[in-house]
């Protein structure tokens, strides 16, 4: 069961939420839901709430069962974000496996791993975005915060998408969701100066999986900023704030092959293989490729750590970039098989990038 404290803010007057959220369209038709609630002073998820019955229709039901069912609309866009980074990739939702409330879907380009206890609301859109019609299933955390959202695409099957949402859409179509602070898995806990540093080097060094390193992090009651800081240059170098944009453009330019990371509190969305196509757009930094694209504020950026973490084939390095609230925006590693050491191509990359190996 989740772990929520009180409600965050009073209900929302929905007429008069709806009726600023048209006149903001009108004056700013470009801008996305999540700038937009923002602006209205309420989360996005209840600001896609109040629309219901405009093109937005509320579901309620199993959602580990809906997420099984999603192979059935076959090429979708899946698309993941934090405060910081948006991650869309093109492909189908297919071996998917959940227990609990954890979960993964390891399609070949639609690549998840589900936390599905932040996997409060759900919701049916359909909306104009640059004169086209968009559909898509968004759901929400506790707080309204969006965790995943899928978009139907030019190959997707809309008669499945028709039934799917007809199988889950709730019965009590409320424009209303109740909106509450959501626990932070890693908060603030010890002072650096508390915190047990060589215990914590000899816990990192004999880690063996990287899966291990949050339950590290939370023995030792350090966030991930902190631990780093802390564990010294043998596992964890800062480096400079535009190693991420040199590190992308120097893969598009090689074809090394990446892993790049990015992360809600319900989904971590992962893309594998190369990137070709690396932009920078005012303030963002841009991949966009056919099938996969990426957007992360570089002017967002506060921390960039090159960090290696112990495996049994010697170490995984990855370049992690990280918000000043502690929000790991993106996490890049170099593609790498099960029980095969890391690439030499990706040390040489990062090097090259200007970020050290």
């Amino acid at each position: 069961m989740q772990d929520i404290e009180t409600a965050v803010s009073p209900r929302p007057d929905i007429p008069s939420l709806i009726g600023d959220w048209h006149r903001l369209r009108q004056a700013e038709p470009g801008l996305r839901a999540r700038d937009a609630a923002r602006r209205l002073g309420v989360s996005e998820g209840e600001l896609i709430a109040g629309r219901v019955g405009e093109g937005v229709t509320r579901l309620e039901g199993d959602w580990p069962q809906l997420i099984r069912e999603l192979p059935a609309l076959g090429r979708v866009m899946a698309l993941t974000r934090n405060e910081y980074c948006v991650h869309e990739k093109k492909g189908r939702y297919d071996h998917i496996d959940i227990g609990g409330t954890m979960g993964i879907v390891l399609d070949e380009d639609i690549d998840l791993r589900l936390f599905l206890r932040h996997w409060r609301y759900g919701f049916a859109v359909r909306e104009s975005s640059h004169g086209r019609e968009l559909e898509s299933l968004q759901f929400f955390d506790g707080d309204g915060q969006a965790v995943h959202k899928v978009y139907l695409t030019e190959q997707s099957d809309r008669p499945a998408w028709r039934s799917l949402v007809h199988r889950y859409t709730a019965a009590v179509q409320s424009p209303l969701i109740d909106c509450v602070a959501v626990d932070d898995p890693l908060p603030a806990m010890l002072p650096d100066h508390t915190v047990d540093v060589d215990s914590l080097r000899d816990h990192w060094r004999a880690l063996r999986d990287p899966h291990d390193f949050f339950a590290m992090l939370k023995k030792h009651k350090v966030t991930r900023t902190q631990a780093l800081r802390l564990v010294g240059d043998a596992f964890a170098t800062c480096t400079d704030e535009s190693s991420v944009r040199r590190l992308l453009e120097a893969a598009a330019i090689g074809g090394e092959p990446l892993m790049i990371f990015v992360g809600s509190p319900g989904v971590v969305q992962i893309h594998t293989g190369p990137v070709h196509n690396v932009k920078m757009a005012g303030p963002w930094l841009n991949v966009l490729d056919d099938g996969f694209n990426l957007h992360l504020r570089s002017d967002a950026i506060a921390e960039t750590w090159i960090v290696r973490k112990p495996v049994p084939e010697g170490f995984v390095t990855s370049l992690e970039v990280y918000a000043a609230d502690g929000t790991q925006i993106v996490q890049v590693f170099g593609k790498r098989k099960p029980g095969l050491p890391e690439r030499d191509d990706w040390r040489a990359l990062l090097a090259k990038a200007g970020a050290g190996a």
